[in-house]
């Protein structure tokens, strides 16, 4: 495990927790992607307990905790991001257990425990795959459902360039990359979406769906101009994938 990487988006993300506040929380999954009201690839979450993995400013739990979910859960590696999710959640109709760690650790979290695990646009930040979809199978029940949400791997590979999309670099490449629209020095990964299910279904996944659909629409054409999920590229290339899996 690469502890280098870990210390430096740790730091990275103490930095930029205040600019990503409440941002992008479920039930959206990622930018110009459909959402859980019109996917229910969660659906019903009444009395569950629910794990998610890069809990951020809490703001997904709150969601959790909105639709009466039985336990809320979260584990993140940033200090500050961990201390806005105790604030947010500290009137919280259901119980809270808030954990700073890495998602390739395990910091004490139940085994065979949670219903549901889930993380939004954080995957790509491990440091070891293998070792985090390890750690989710082992906190789900038999039976558990595990979402996840990240940038679609054919994203950041299409640049354009004047005017024309062109593949920036090889799909097939994968490993450690900066993000150039992370502004904080910051290790994230890159792998094929094969990758992805492949290593899922080699930790004791079965995978049952897969969404790489974008969601567009007149007013994002608007807001979107000249980002770096700009409506011009998403209109050709996912912007996001989201995969729903369960523990076997």
């Amino acid at each position: 495990m690469n502890v280098d990487a870990l210390i430096a988006n740790k730091k990275s993300w103490n930095e930029a927790a205040p600019r990503f506040y409440g941002r992008n929380p479920l039930p959206e999954y990622g930018p110009l992607a459909p959402t859980e009201d019109e996917l229910q690839l969660i659906g019903d979450v009444t009395g569950l307990k629910v794990l998610e993995i890069g809990c951020g400013s809490g703001h997904s739990l709150q969601y959790m905790d909105q639709k009466h979910a039985g336990e809320l859960w979260g584990l993140d590696l940033s200090t500050k991001q961990i201390e806005s999710a105790r604030d947010l959640l500290k009137n919280s109709r259901a119980p809270v257990q808030l954990f700073e760690s890495p998602m390739e650790e395990d910091p004490g979290l139940p085994q065979h425990y949670f219903d549901l695990a889930y993380s939004v646009f954080a995957i790509g930040w491990t440091v070891d795959l293998d070792r985090t979809l390890a750690n989710v199978h082992r906190y789900l029940k038999q039976g558990g459902v595990f979402v996840f949400s990240w940038e679609h791997p054919l994203f950041s590979r299409i640049a354009s360039q004047d005017g024309t999309f062109v593949v920036a670099k090889s799909y097939h490449e994968e490993g450690s990359f900066d993000h150039e629209a992370w502004q904080e020095t910051a290790i994230m990964q890159q792998f094929r979406l094969s990758t992805y299910l492949n290593v899922c279904i080699q930790q004791g996944f079965s995978i049952e769906r897969v969404v790489e659909d974008v969601s567009l629409t007149d007013e994002m054409l608007k807001n979107q101009t000249n980002r770096w999920y700009s409506y011009e590229k998403a209109a050709r290339i996912p912007t996001t994938m989201i995969i729903k899996c369960r523990k076997i």
